[in-house]
């Protein structure tokens, strides 16, 4: 243990011998993700875990899984954690600290903020302080039959559950069964058929967490942009429901939408998602000291209408959603009395903007939507002359009854629309105005520039069972590098190449099946051109379909090839002065250069690993990308480091080759050695989890073949791939033997 480490050690005053095993490993990953301050915290919390009673599980745990969750919301977090372990601890409920800690990483990734994790939190004590010692009247006498297993549950939970769903089935559970401990821990543990009702009862909505990749690609591909997304839930807020809003950390979204009027959840966020992006492209912040309330509700009003007009002149498409978003106002309620109707009037405002067919016979609603086109159509539309529109509507419509206490809400709420705190400047903050959501200056810059990570389940072979969203996966076009490397690559190998040749024309499909009568094809269809030019001649109405084209039947295969890109491939070759690399190269160039000659389309990834928590997954070449200099660059610019975790990125590459329409699917993985990563210590464990992986290409109708470099293979590639490889022997000829596998796997 390093002089450093042992400080730490020291200050942890345990003497657990398995925990001085990892403490070291764990130390390094810790001091990656905490602050000084935090590590003092960090260390406090873990000697407290060490001295409750409960053996060296608690504090394992928690040494592995705090760097995770405050790398995921935040180191602040972790002492309303320890609050709930005292809170257990002081409880006849210390059995439940350990599935309490166990799945609090999987439950923080799924729940993505530390508002939501402090809700989840609170929902655990409620669920404890209510069963704990309430049958029968005894009062805390006996622990809560449930939440072991309620906790146990928890990274299931959170996977198909908002927040205030798993509120909504722990209520229905505590309710029906405060009396009986058999049956409420059936229900917890999902043993009974009233859970698994409740749960699919719950199960409503489109959960931000599942789409959020979705929602990323869209972000970057209709706005150019790219933010993280920060759910909050709306079941915690009673008094005032929370809006979406963007600031310097993110994009804050409602962990759910329900289908609503026709649109689905999934298109709520996209609309939402656009009105923040719209305000972010077109909108300008204006001092509002000296705004009234009022008046700044118009200016809101005639802006989110500025934003709504401009997305919809740039996607058409979105028009017939925000519609179907937008509430309709009733205007015969603005002859009601004794009730402020300002909110009223704005929403038919609104609406009359937004909807031609909608009809408003309000005279002042009317004028001041014709003068917002007016506007509009000027080309000159600024956040300033909305500015000047929405309190000039303010000062023409408001009226003494509008400062009733009493407001008119119904219809008003325009919930795809932010709460626009980034249109406002104030020059004299005062306290309650003052921002605590100041972002991490020591936060990676770089770190948002990638896709969102991927979580990925792994097989533990020993419980028999899947450790959920264990592997993290982070994936990324391949840097790029020179062209001509490739090229010469492929010279130095011509005559193999011109003997390839050969074998592969003899492959090629020969079928091939001609289509007449195409306004657009290879070739002109000299029959049916005559045809026409006699009928134009006759002055008749000559057909223009005038040419054919080709199908190629007999061949309908995708093949993804996926490389280990680990550290042992820098070795040198026995009696050779090239690397392991440069050869893998070689024989990737000509297998691409071969399916090329082919037609088949085919896909190149490579992978390597630094623990479960930094997987990375690199794209070299899609399926759709031709065989050219982009391919080859990336190619050229290959290097190796780190370890192999190989059933993650098996999984990831099967997630794109199962979209492929093809009768065959093929996955070759090119590798030289076992699984591996220096998290895991025992090396059967990622062997097992990459059988897993393949039995799971295999259900989706996926056959991968191993390509092994490693004289030993024979001893752990079988139990992997079953009879599904190859060893070759003498990697010297790997540049040969790779496109002969190949096309003897799919002649």
């Amino acid at each position: 243990m390093s002089p450093h480490i042992a400080v730490y050690w020291h200050d942890l005053g345990c003497r657990f011998p398995k925990v001085e095993k990892v403490f070291e490993d764990c130390m390094i990953e810790a001091l990656r993700h905490f602050s000084s301050s935090g590590m003092t915290t960090f260390i406090e919390q873990a000697r407290f875990l060490g001295k409750i009673g409960h053996g060296a599980d608690p504090l394992l745990i928690y040494l592995e899984e705090a760097p995770v969750i405050a790398s995921e919301v935040g180191e602040e977090v972790l002492p309303s954690i320890i609050d709930c372990v005292h809170s257990m601890f002081r409880s006849p409920n210390g059995k439940a600290i350990v599935p309490f800690l166990q799945t609090l990483a999987a439950a923080t990734r799924r729940l993505h903020s530390s508002g939501q994790l402090g809700h989840y939190l609170e929902l655990v004590l409620d669920m404890m302080n209510r069963t704990t010692g309430s049958i029968h009247g005894h009062h805390q006498t006996h622990p809560s039959p449930g939440l072991p297993d309620f906790l146990k549950q928890i990274p299931m939970l959170t996977q198909y559950l908002s927040l205030e769903g798993i509120q909504h089935w722990v209520d229905y559970g505590i309710c029906n069964y405060t009396d009986d401990p058999e049956r409420q821990k059936d229900y917890f543990s999902f043993q009974s058929p009233d859970a698994r009702a409740m749960f699919q009862k719950e199960r409503q909505g489109t959960l931000l967490v599942d789409h959020e990749r979705h929602l990323d690609l869209y972000l970057q591909a209709l706005w150019q942009q790219q933010r993280r997304f920060i759910p909050y839930s709306l079941a915690f807020d009673e008094l005032r429901k929370p809006m979406p809003y963007y600031d310097d950390l993110g994009i804050r979204f409602p962990d759910v939408y329900s289908d609503h009027n026709t649109v689905s959840g999934l298109n709520r966020y996209r609309a939402a998602l656009a009105h923040m992006m719209a305000h972010q492209c077109w909108s300008s912040k204006m001092v509002v000291d000296n705004w009234s309330p009022f008046q700044r509700l118009g200016v809101e009003l005639f802006e989110d209408s500025r934003m709504d007009y401009l997305m919809v002149q740039h996607y058409p498409g979105l028009r017939k959603i925000l519609i179907a978003l937008h509430p309709m106002p009733v205007e015969d309620d603005l002859q009601l009395t004794g009730i402020s109707l300002i909110r009223l009037r704005l929403a038919l405002l609104s609406r009359s903007i937004l909807d031609p067919c909608f009809q408003c016979h309000d005279e002042m609603i009317k004028v001041f939507s014709a003068r917002f086109f007016e506007v509009m159509q000027t080309g000159l539309s600024s956040s300033e002359a909305m500015a000047d529109l929405g309190i000039a509507f303010i000062t023409r419509v408001r009226n003494q009854t509008d400062l009733l206490p009493k407001v008119y809400f119904d219809n008003t709420e325009v919930d795809y629309r932010d709460d626009n705190r980034n249109l406002w400047i104030y020059i004299e903050n005062s306290d309650e105005e003052e921002c605590y959501d100041e972002p991490n200056k020591d936060q990676d810059k770089n770190e948002i520039n990638s896709l969102p990570p991927k979580h990925y389940d792994e097989w533990d072979e020993k419980n028999n069972m899947y450790r959920p969203d264990w592997v993290t996966l982070y994936e990324a076009l391949h840097a790029q590098g020179s062209p001509e490397k490739i090229d010469a690559l492929l010279s130095k190998h011509a005559r193999l190449a011109k003997q390839m040749k050969r074998l592969l024309d003899l492959l090629k499909p020969q079928d091939r099946t001609r289509i007449r009568f195409q306004e657009d094809g290879s070739e002109l269809d000299l029959d049916v051109a005559v045809r026409s030019l006699i009928d134009l001649k006759a002055g008749s109405q000559p057909d223009l379909r005038i040419n054919m084209s080709h199908r190629t039947d007999g061949r309908d295969i995708a093949v993804t090839l996926l490389l280990d890109l680990s550290q042992s491939l820098n070795e040198k070759v026995t009696g050779s002065t090239q690397t392991i690399l440069e050869l893998s190269q070689e024989a990737v160039s000509l297998l691409a250069w071969s399916v090329q000659q082919l037609g088949d389309p085919l896909a190149i990834a490579g992978f390597h690993s630094n623990t479960r928590h930094d997987v990375r997954y690199y794209h070299i070449k899609g399926f759709d990308e031709p065989w050219g200099d982009t391919v080859k660059s990336r190619l050229a610019a290959m290097q190796a480091g780190y370890s192999t975790r190989m059933g993650a990125a098996m999984r990831h590459a099967g997630h794109y080759l199962s979209a492929r329409k093809a009768d065959k699917k093929l996955m070759l993985i090119l590798t030289d050695g076992q699984p591996s990563d220096i998290d895991t210590k025992d090396k059967q464990h990622l062997i097992s989890d990459a059988h897993k992986a393949v039995q799971e290409l295999d259900q989706q109708g996926i056959y991968s073949y191993c390509i092994n470099l490693d004289q030993a293979g024979d001893a752990y590639v079988p139990q992997i791939f079953g009879g599904q490889y190859t060893i070759i022997d003498h990697i010297e000829r790997l540049p040969e033997k790779l496109p002969e596998l190949f096309i003897a796997l799919t002649k």
